[in-house]
């Protein structure tokens, strides 16, 4: 089988690296010439040194060369990059196999999770094609073989298990869950929990405030996330709570990164400069404050991470803040 796989950032290089390990035939899009160019030459990716790519992979700045007979097209590139590299796809004709979302973010604006992004672009004739893998999973070990489980989620059955079978190796394990909303809220919203704790540990709160965080995060996404229908069993699952709990709690997250380091004085536009890579939750905070305001729904830690991104608030302000308000009952 022959995929076409969009994106040779960290995750997308380490996916389309895992699929062509298993035999599969990869063509890797990128828009970078130089970047193919090393990738074709060397199978070493800057971003990881030392680890050689195996298995039939081609890298190309040629869209059409990538898609042509492709029997599936998987996408790693951003949440704000979705639409227009989606637009880029339907001049070329709109795919006839299954299409699988890697990215985690919500549209600004639209409020959109990504899947439904690229549906409002090739039309709705492609739903039933349209998949999404997410759950708890960095680039750097799973490059390196090191054992995890994520989800498949599709909205028909046969697309959902073909995502999975294909997926899943001795390794990365790959488990269905029907519930395509809440598995791209979840992968999606987490990573703006992650930049509040990494906040917390640039500031030397201590363990039990990066737990506090991480509990009250997840509890804000599970509100947003079932007030759109969401099922709450997603969200305590491993697109929910599991990956919630990985980029929360490790420096080799680049939201949690990126909160650590505004903890420490720098600004936001230095620290992106600094990660060298996408923050999502930087982007995804503006949706979700967006979709909170749609449906009353008080997302306090959402809003002081907007507050110390967009509106220079300081980091121990919003801590303050948080800490003064009103008590309420904890649960739902």
């Amino acid at each position: 089988m022959k995929i076409g796989f969009l994106g040779t950032g960290s995750w997308g290089f380490c996916l389309a690296s895992l699929l062509a390990a298993k035999g599969y035939q990869v063509v890797s899009w990128t828009t970078k010439p130089e970047l193919a160019k090393q990738l074709n030459e060397t199978r070493e990716h800057p971003l990881f040194p030392n680890h050689h790519s195996k298995g039939d992979m081609v890298f190309t700045t040629d869209l059409s060369e990538a898609l042509e007979g492709a029997e599936m097209v998987v996408e790693s590139v951003t949440s704000a990059g979705m639409r227009p590299v989606f637009e880029k796809v339907k001049a070329l004709g709109v795919p006839s196999c299954p299409i699988v979302i890697t990215s985690k973010g919500i549209e600004q604006d639209s409020g959109l999770i990504l899947p439904e992004v690229v549906i409002e672009v090739l039309g709705e004739k492609v739903r039933d094609l349209m998949g999404f893998v997410s759950g708890p999973s960095y680039a750097q070990e799973v490059i390196q073989n090191l054992p995890t489980s994520v989800v498949g989620s599709a909205y028909v059955d046969d697309v959902m298990m073909a995502i999975c079978n294909t997926f899943t190796t001795k390794t990365f394990r790959v488990y269905p869950n029907a519930d395509v909303l809440g598995v791209a809220y979840g992968g999606a919203l987490k990573n703006v929990v992650a930049i509040a704790c990494g906040v917390s540990e640039g500031l030397e709160l201590g363990y039990s405030a990066r737990a506090a965080l991480m509990t009250r995060g997840l509890h804000e996404v599970r509100k947003l996330a079932m007030a759109y229908g969401c099922k709450a069993e997603t969200l305590n699952g491993l697109s929910g709570m599991g990956d919630l709990f990985l980029t929360c709690s490790s420096m080799l997250s680049r939201n949690y990164r990126f909160g650590f380091q505004l903890a420490q004085g720098r600004s936001p536009d230095d620290a992106k400069k600094d990660i060298g890579m996408v923050v999502e939750g930087a982007y995804t905070c503006v949706s979700a404050l967006q979709l909170s305001a749609e449906q009353d729904v008080a997302m306090p830690i959402a809003e002081v991470v907007y507050k110390i991104i967009y509106e220079e608030m300081h980091p121990l302000d919003a801590v303050r803040s948080l800490m003064e308000r009103e008590i309420k009952h904890e649960h739902l």
